[in-house]
Parts: structure tokens; sequence; C-alpha cells
């Protein structure tokens, strides 16, 4: 390859490649950036993504907004009003997918299909800064995410950092036969399969079913994400918190495979009673032997 070759391959990769050429390490190469990706592509494999379905947002570190900041664009975009405002994300930066985004198409153009959006001094608006090329905008349900993070954020010391959405086969399908309450569903997974109650003590929480990416959807998850670390939409999908991506990614998994078994004993079954469960005095004793501190209102 000859030198115009090179410069062309650079330039084809965008503003913030060429910059890494000169500054260090680009954007789509950090880790945190590199999880990120991994994430969709994954939730893609496990065909939880139809079309534009779903959405990812993390909040980056002060470390990672310094690495960035080189590749940052010299003119962001206009300020964006959430609807909503939470002081404690003033100032912060988020990783997002976008509007219109498809997950798996986030691995072969991570820059068109994320961004990374600053929130504003005031807690209300955002602007994009890098990413989502070509005029792209953050998630329409960006505000839902924003509040659930600062709900998060507050509950877990700052801890919680990754905000997970995508539309789950079997979670979404129960949420039509079920009663929309957390103890119903927290109990259905729970006593279904051993590895629940020590992926979610806590539980689950339940919303009807609402308008998505408006203030009122996003302020009754943020009320029951105080709570839990997943929150299930009825007839949509599941939100999924963690620390990192591996932790909200295997909330997603666990949740869902727990909702699979289920619903495939409930057709062995005929709709019947099962015939074994884990009682709630298994459910005790694994909390007790492995130092869980579980939701006990969700106990008989």
């Amino acid at each position: 390859m000859g030198f115009f070759d090179s410069a062309q391959d650079v330039f084809d990769k965008g503003v913030s490649a060429a910059k890494g050429v000169v500054s260090g390490v680009a954007i789509e190469q950090q880790a945190f950036m590199k999880g990120f990706v991994r994430l969709c592509a994954d939730g893609w494999s496990q065909g939880w993504h139809e079309r534009n379905g779903g959405n990812l947002t993390y909040r980056m570190t002060e470390a990672e907004v310094a690495d960035c900041r080189a590749f940052f664009y010299e003119n962001p975009s206009e300020w964006i009003p959430l609807g909503v405002h939470a002081d404690n994300l003033r100032g912060a930066f988020f990783a997002v997918t976008g509007a219109g985004s498809y997950m798996r198409n986030v691995p072969l153009d991570t820059a068109r299909n994320v961004g990374i959006v600053e929130i504003s001094a005031t807690g209300d608006a955002c602007r994009v800064v890098w990413g989502l090329k070509d005029g792209g905008r953050p998630t329409s349900e960006f505000p839902s995410h924003f509040m659930i993070h600062s709900v998060r954020a507050n509950a877990t010391s700052g801890a919680s950092r990754i905000l997970y959405h995508a539309h789950p086969v079997n979670v979404v399908a129960l949420t039509s036969v079920m009663p929309l309450d957390a103890r119903t569903f927290t109990r259905a997974l729970w006593k279904i399969m051993t590895e629940c109650i020590i992926a979610f003590p806590k539980g689950v929480g339940v919303v009807p079913w609402m308008v998505p990416g408006g203030a009122e959807i996003a302020m009754a998850t943020a009320e029951l994400m105080k709570t839990y670390d997943a929150v299930i939409w009825a007839q949509h999908g599941l939100f999924c918190s963690g620390a990192d991506f591996d932790s909200a990614f295997g909330l997603m998994h666990t949740i869902e495979k727990a909702a699979d078994i289920y619903v495939k004993a409930r057709l062995l079954n005929e709709g019947g009673d099962f015939a074994n469960t884990i009682s709630d005095d298994g459910l005790r004793a694994i909390a007790r032997d492995l130092r869980l501190n579980i939701n006990v209102s969700f106990l008989d």
C-alpha cells in the first residue's frame, strides 16, 4: 500500500481515527468502547434486537473522558433538551447508541451508530461531542436512561454505570399472561432456576404498558430502579443496570433464560401447577449460605 492509499484509508475512517494517529488511542479502540460494542453484538446474536430495537448507555469515568477529549468534535451539536433533569449527572459524559441505529451495525461502523454525549451544567440537556455521524441523535429513550442512571448512581454510591435495554422474547411474552407486579414475576423466576435469586436478590420490577421514550415511563422506571437492578416494561422489553458490561449483560441473560425455562415448563405441564419448584425455605437457604441480602417481602 502506497502513501496516498494509506492517507485515503485514514481519511475514510473519520476525524477521530485521524487524530488517533498523532494523539493517542482512537475512541473506537478505548477499552470501554470495545466493551460497549461487544455487548451490542452479543445482544444482537441472542435475538434481542429486532430492527432498531433496544439501546445501551454507559456513564464514562473522568479518566475515560480525559483520554477521549482529543477526539471530541471542535463544534459539538446543539444542546438537546431531555425533558427531565438530574443534578447528580450535571457535566457527565455518556456513550450511547443512536436513534434508529441497529445493534447489528454497531461493530461495523461504531462512530455512525454510537455517540458520546455531554450533559449540560444544568443537568437537563445533552449535546453530541463524538460519533453519531451525519447528524445522528441519541436514542429516543435516552431521557429514560438518564433518569435511571441518576437513580442507580445514588442507589449504588456511583458503582452502576451501565444501562442496557433489550427485547428478550420470553420476558415480553410473560407480560401478556402474568399479573404485572414485581412479586409475581420475581417469585416465578426465583423458583424456576437456582441462579436467579443470586443474580437479582432484590427481585425484578415491572412497569405496566406506557408509551416509550417519554417522561412518564422514565419516572416510573426510575422509581422502581431505586430498589431493583432490573425492570420489565410490559409488552416491550427489559432494562438491566450494572457496574460493568459483563454484569449488565449477564443479568439480562439470566432473566431471559429463566423466563424461557418458565415458558417451556408451562407448556410441558399444559398450564397446570408445577410438580417441583424451589421452595421458599429453599430460597432462604440459598440466601443464608451465600450471604445474600434478598428482598424477603417476596417470600411466603
